[in-house]
C-alpha cells in the first residue's frame, strides 16, 4: 500500500504515514487540491509557516499506461492567492510511484536561513545541507547532483529565484534524458518551498517495488486502446504533428486565428510568426544537424514525443523545450522573431527556475513602461540576468506580472483578475 511521506522543515522530521481513507481514490490534481483545501488555512500568507506543498504523481503514473508520468504540485499562490496546482512531465513521478509514495507534504518552516536536500531511497529519507547547490545555475546544479547520486537519479530542484522567493519560481523536474528543463512553473510554487528552506529531492529508485495493477488483463485492454489511438491519430502518432513540430504548432494555427499574444496583447497577430513558429523549430533544426530531427519525450512512456531541442548554428544543443507558451511569451507577445532569442531566454528561465509564461508577460509588461523597447532581445536577456542576481530591478520582474505591471502603471496587465 502507498504511504504518505510528510517532511516538517521546522524541525527536521521525516514521517511516513499510511493515506487517509478520504485519499484512497485521489492522485494528481484531485490529492493535491483537496490536501491543501482541508489543512491549508485560506488566509495563511503564502511564504508564511502554515502553507504546504504536496506533489503527487496521477493515479497511472509508475504504470506501463501511456503518458501518466505526471506530477502535480499544490500550495497556496504567492501569485493568486488561491489554491494553485501547477503541473510537469519527468523521471520524478514516474519514479515516486514506483518507490510507493502516493504523495510528499512539506510544511512547516526553518528556525535559520538555510537550504537542505531531502534524499529518499528505499530504506528511507534523510536530508542534507544543500550548501554546494546554493547560488547556482541548475544546469550547473544538475551535473553535481548525478556526481554525488548517479545519473538514474530523478530530481525536484528550485532555482536562485525560489531560494529569493520571488513570485514567479517554478519548480524544476529533469527530463528523461537528465536535462534540468520540466517545470511546474505555474503559480510561484517554488517561492513557497523557498520560504520552507527545501532546496530539492533526490529520489534513487533502485529496489522500487512498482506499481500493483488490481486487475492486468483490464488494465492491459485499457492501454492497449489508448496506445492505438495515439499512434494513429495525425496529432500524436509518431511523425505526426506534435512529434514533428512539437506544441510550437499552435504558433501559425494561433496567428490565423487571430489569437496570438503579441506585444503585451496588444494584438493577436505578429508578422514573424512564421519565423518562431514549430515548422521553424524544425526547419531549422533540420539545416543546424543535417537531418531531420523528431521530438523526444519528456516523461517516461510518453509515446507523443512533443518536447523539441533546439541547436545553434553549430549544431550544438543550446534549449529544451521551445514550447508554444514559452515561444509565444517570449517571442511575439515581446515583439521577438529569432528563436535564437526565444531558446536563449528559456534556457535562462529554466537555468534560473522560472516559468517562461510568467517571465515573458512580466518582460513584456516592462516592455510597454517603456523600461525597454518591443524586440530587444539583448534587454530581455539583460531582465532575466537581473532576476538571477537579484538586483532591485530583478526582484520586480521576478515578483511576476501582476508586481511588474503596478509598479510601473501599466493598465493591460494579462493576468487572473
Amino acid at each position: 500500500m502507498a504511504k504518505m511521506l510528510r517532511i516538517n522543515m521546522t524541525d527536521l522530521t521525516i514521517e511516513y504515514q499510511e493515506v487517509p481513507k478520504e485519499y484512497h481514490t485521489l492522485a494528481g490534481r484531485g490529492l493535491t487540491s483537496t490536501l491543501v483545501y482541508n489543512e491549508v488555512p485560506a488566509d495563511c500568507h503564502p511564504l508564511g509557516p502554515n502553507n504546504k506543498v504536496v506533489l503527487a504523481p496521477g493515479i497511472a503514473t509508475g504504470t506501463a499506461a501511456p503518458t501518466a508520468s505526471r506530477i502535480s504540485v499544490g500550495a497556496k499562490s504567492p501569485l493568486t492567492g488561491g489554491i494553485k496546482e501547477s503541473n510537469a512531465g519527468s523521471r520524478f513521478p514516474y519514479q515516486l510511484a514506483r518507490m510507493g509514495i502516493k504523495a510528499i507534504v512539506v510544511e512547516g518552516q526553518p528556525k535559520e536561513e538555510k537550504f537542505w536536500m531531502l534524499k529518499i531511497n528505499m530504506d528511507g529519507a534523510s536530508f542534507e545541507p544543500a550548501d554546494p547547490f546554493v547560488g547556482k545555475g541548475l544546469y550547473e546544479t544538475a551535473p553535481l547532483i548525478y556526481e554525488k547520486h548517479g545519473d538514474k537519479v530523478a530530481f525536484m530542484l528550485i532555482g536562485s529565484s525560489g531560494e529569493k522567493k520571488m513570485a514567479m519560481a517554478g519548480i524544476c523536474f529533469n527530463d528523461s534524458d537528465g536535462r534540468p528543463s520540466r517545470y511546474s512553473g505555474r503559480g510561484g510554487l517554488g517561492a513557497v518551498l523557498g520560504s520552507k528552506g527545501l532546496k530539492g529531492i533526490v529520489l534513487d529508485p533502485k529496489g522500487a517495488p512498482g506499481v500493483a495493477i488490481a486487475n492486468r488483463e483490464v488494465f492491459d485492454a485499457g492501454r492497449k486502446k489508448m496506445v492505438d489511438a495515439l499512434t494513429t491519430h495525425d496529432i500524436t502518432k509518431p511523425k505526426g504533428a506534435l512529434n514533428t513540430y512539437g506544441t510550437a504548432v499552435l504558433i501559425n494555427i494561433m496567428n490565423e486565428a487571430g489569437g496570438l499574444p503579441t506585444r503585451n496583447f496588444s494584438s493577436g497577430s505578429f508578422d514573424g510568426a512564421a519565423k518562431v513558429s514549430g515548422e521553424a523549430v524544425f526547419e531549422g533544426n533540420k539545416e543546424r544537424v543535417g537531418k531531420e530531427l523528431y521530438n523526444h519525450a519528456c516523461s517516461p512512456g510518453c509515446i507523443i514525443q512533443c518536447s523539441n531541442v533546439w541547436h545553434d548554428e553549430k549544431g550544438v544543443e543550446t534549449a529544451s523545450c521551445q514550447e508554444y507558451e514559452s515561444i509565444w511569451a517570449f517571442g511575439p507577445n515581446c515583439g521577438i522573431d529569432d528563436l535564437d532569442v526565444t531558446g536563449k531566454l528559456i534556457w535562462l528561465c529554466n537555468d534560473i527556475g522560472v516559468d517562461t509564461i510568467e517571465a515573458g508577460n512580466a518582460v513584456a509588461v516592462a516592455m510597454e513602461a517603456g523600461l525597454l523597447p518591443f524586440g530587444d532581445a539583448d534587454g530581455a536577456i539583460n531582465l532575466l540576468k537581473e532576476v538571477h542576481q537579484g538586483t532591485p530591478l530583478g526582484r520586480i520582474i521576478g515578483s511576476g506580472t501582476e508586481v511588474t505591471g503596478k509598479i510601473f502603471g501599466v493598465v493591460r496587465v494579462p493576468t487572473v483578475k
